[in-house]
C-alpha cells in the first residue's frame, strides 16, 4: 500500500482512475459496433425495415462511445511517457511492438471504415456499406487483443531475453498468442457482448415499458416504435445470455491458468490464507491481514479445489505459503509482496456478483419472452382508427410480478461496467508489486523527473476534464436513446450503383460519369 502523497502513489492513482474511465466506454463499443453490424446484416438480408431502424438508432449509440472512448484513450499512451517513463525505457522492445500493432492495423481499420461507413448509406452499396461496419467491428476487436496481449505479458513476461538488464523481444508470435493473452482477450470480449447485450436490454425493456405504461393510461403506442424495440430486447436478452455463458466458460480456464501462474493472486481473490486440499469457496469474509486470516468466513467446502484444479481434494496454495514463496524467490519479507487484500477480495467478489446477475437476468428474460410471450403484439383497431399496440402480459405472471419484471430487464445497464471495472482493479492490483510479474516493481517504473506536486496537477486536471467528458457522455446518451429510432428515416430503397433519375429534371442533367 501506497497512501504517501509520492510520485509513485500519486502516478499509480492516475492510471487507475483513467484507465478504469476509460474502460467504461471500451466494451460498449466492441459490443455496439458487433451487434449494429448483426442487424444491419439482417436488414440487408431480409429488407425488413424494422432491422435498418435498429441499425440506425443503436448504430448513433454506437458512434457515441466510440468517439468517447478513443478521447479518453489517448491519455494512457501518454501516461507512459509522462509518468512511466522509466517502465517505457525498461520494457519499450516488447510492450512497444503490439502497442503499435494496435495503432497500425486495428486503428486503421476502424478509423478508415467508420467514416465510410457513417456517410456512404446513400453512396455505397448495400453489401459494400454492410462491408464497412464488419470491418469497423473487426477493428474493434483487433485492438482489444493487442491491448489485451500487451497486459498479458505484464502478467506473464513471455517471448523475451535479458540484454543488458532489459528484457528483448526474441519472439513476438509467443507474445501474442500464449495462454494468457488469448484467455485474457477471449475473456474480455466475451465481457464486453454482456456488457453491450444489457445496454441494448436495459434501454429497449424501458421503451416497451414505456409504451406500456402509455396504453395503460389510454394513449397510444406507435407500433413501429416498439416492433423495433421488440426485436432488440430479444437480440440483446439473447446475447447476454450466449456471451454470459461463455464469459463464465473462458473466466473458468483465465482462473485456471491464474492459479498456475500467479498463485498469490488468486489466493488473495478467494480469500484463502493457509495452503488447504479440500480447499472451501469463500462466500463472504473480513480480512484480517495483521493476523493472516479471516475475522469472518462463510465457507463452502471443497469448491475452491474442484475449480481451480477439477478435483475437490486437490491442495490450493494459501497467501502465507504463496507470498513465502516469493519471499524466497526474489527477496525481502513475504509481507512485501502482499497486495491490497481486502480491496483484492471484495473486487472479484462484486466483479462475479454483478456480472452472473447480468447473466441472470438475461436468461429470466429469454424465458418470459419464449414464443412472443410477455411482449406479444396484438393490433387492434381503436374508434378513431389509429393502430394500438397491445403489450400483454405474461399469463404466469401477476400484475405486481410483471412489473418488477420489467424493472429488473433495465437493471443490467450498469451492472456489467461495474462488474468490468472491478475485475480490472482484481487484475491489476493482484499483480501487485509488480508492474511486469517477475521483473520490474511498480515503485521502479516511475518516471524520475517528474515531482509529486506535477502528477498532482495533471491528476486533478485529468479529472475535471473527465468529469466534463461524463456529463457529455451521459447527456448524449440519454437524449439519443430515450428519443428512440427514428421511424421517418427512409431506407435506401435500390442499389445506388444501379439507381437512375428520379426526375424529369434529372433526364435534362449532362451525364459527366456513368459506369
Amino acid at each position: 500500500m501506497h497512501t504517501a502523497m509520492t510520485p509513485d502513489a500519486i502516478a499509480r492513482w492516475q492510471f487507475a482512475a483513467t484507465t478504469i474511465y476509460h474502460y467504461l466506454f471500451v466494451p460498449l463499443t466492441i459490443s455496439l459496433a458487433g451487434l449494429t453490424a448483426g442487424l444491419e446484416t439482417a436488414w440487408v438480408r431480409t429488407r425488413q425495415e424494422k432491422y435498418f431502424h435498429a441499425t440506425r438508432f443503436w448504430g448513433k449509440l454506437f458512434l457515441i462511445n466510440m468517439v468517447m472512448g478513443v478521447v479518453t484513450g489517448l491519455v494512457q499512451e501518454f501516461q507512459f511517457g509522462m509518468n512511466w517513463s522509466a517502465y517505457s525505457r525498461y520494457v519499450g522492445d516488447v510492450f512497444g511492438v503490439p502497442l503499435s500493432m494496435e495503432a497500425i492495423v486495428a486503428f486503421f481499420f476502424e478509423s478508415t471504415f467508420i467514416g465510410l461507413w457513417m456517410f456512404g448509406w446513400d453512396r455505397l452499396p448495400r453489401r459494400l456499406h454492410l462491408f464497412c461496419i464488419w470491418m469497423v467491428s473487426l477493428g474493434t476487436v483487433l485492438s482489444a487483443y493487442f491491448i489485451v496481449a500487451a497486459n498479458s505479458w505484464m502478467q506473464h513476461p513471455v517471448g523475451y531475453r535479458m540484454d543488458h538488464g532489459r528484457p528483448r523481444l526474441t519472439s513476438f508470435s509467443e507474445v501474442l498468442l500464449q495462454p494468457t493473452a488469448v484467455f485474457a482477450a477471449l475473456h474480455a470480449l466475451t465481457a464486453a457482448f454482456v456488457t453491450g447485450g444489457a445496454l441494448v436490454t436495459g434501454i429497449a425493456a424501458w421503451h416497451l415499458w414505456r409504451a406500456r405504461r402509455t396504453q395503460a393510461r389510454g394513449g397510444v403506442a406507435e407500433a413501429g416504435r416498439i416492433g423495433v424495440m421488440r426485436t432488440s430486447l430479444r437480440v440483446g436478452l439473447g446475447v447476454l445470455a450466449v456471451a454470459g455463458f461463455a464469459t463464465v466458460l473462458d473466466a473458468d480456464a483465465l482462473g485456471k491458468l491464474m492459479i498456475d501462474q500467479q498463485p498469490l493472486k488468486m489466493a488473495v481473490g478467494e480469500g484463502l490464507w493457509n495452503t488447504a486440499a479440500n480447499a472451501p469457496f469463500s462466500l463472504f469474509a473480513v480480512p484480517d491481514v495483521a493476523g493472516h486470516r479471516n475475522s469472518v468466513g462463510i465457507d463452502v467446502p471443497h469448491v475452491l479445489s474442484f475449480l481451480a484444479h477439477g478435483n475437490p481434494h486437490t491442495p490450493v496454495t494459501g497467501i502465507n505459503d504463496a507470498a513465502a514463496a516469493m519471499a524466497a524467490r526474489y527477496g525481502g519479507a513475504a509481507g512485501d509482496y502482499l497486495p491490497d487484500v481486502p480491496l483484492e477480495y471484495w473486487s472479484y467478489r462484486f466483479m462475479i456478483t454483478f456480472g452472473m446477475a447480468s447473466v441472470a437476468i438475461g436468461v429470466a428474460g429469454l424465458w418470459l419472452t419464449r414464443n412472443r410471450r410477455w411482449i406479444a403484439p396484438d393490433f387492434v383497431t381503436r374508434p378513431d382508427e389509429v393502430p394500438h399496440l397491445m403489450l400483454t402480459k405474461h399469463r404466469a405472471l401477476g400484475p405486481a410480478l410483471t412489473t418488477w419484471a420489467w424493472r429488473a430487464a433495465v437493471w443490467p445497464l450498469g451492472f456489467p461496467l461495474i462488474a468490468n471495472s472491478f475485475g480490472w482493479i482484481f487484475t491489476e492490483t493482484g499483480r501487485q508489486p509488480w508492474v511486469v510479474y517477475g521483473l520490474m516493481r511498480t515503485s521502479d517504473a516511475v518516471s524520475p523527473g517528474v515531482s509529486a506536486g506535477e502528477m498532482l496537477t495533471t491528476l486533478i486536471g485529468f479529472t475535471f476534464l473527465y468529469g466534463i467528458l461524463a456529463v457529455i457522455e451521459v447527456r448524449l446518451m440519454v437524449k439519443y436513446a430515450t428519443a428512440g429510432p427514428r421511424l421517418d428515416e427512409q431506407p435506401p430503397r435500390r442499389d445506388p450503383r444501379l439507381r437512375g433519375p428520379s426526375s424529369a429534371e434529372d433526364d435534362d442533367k449532362i451525364l459527366t460519369f456513368a459506369y
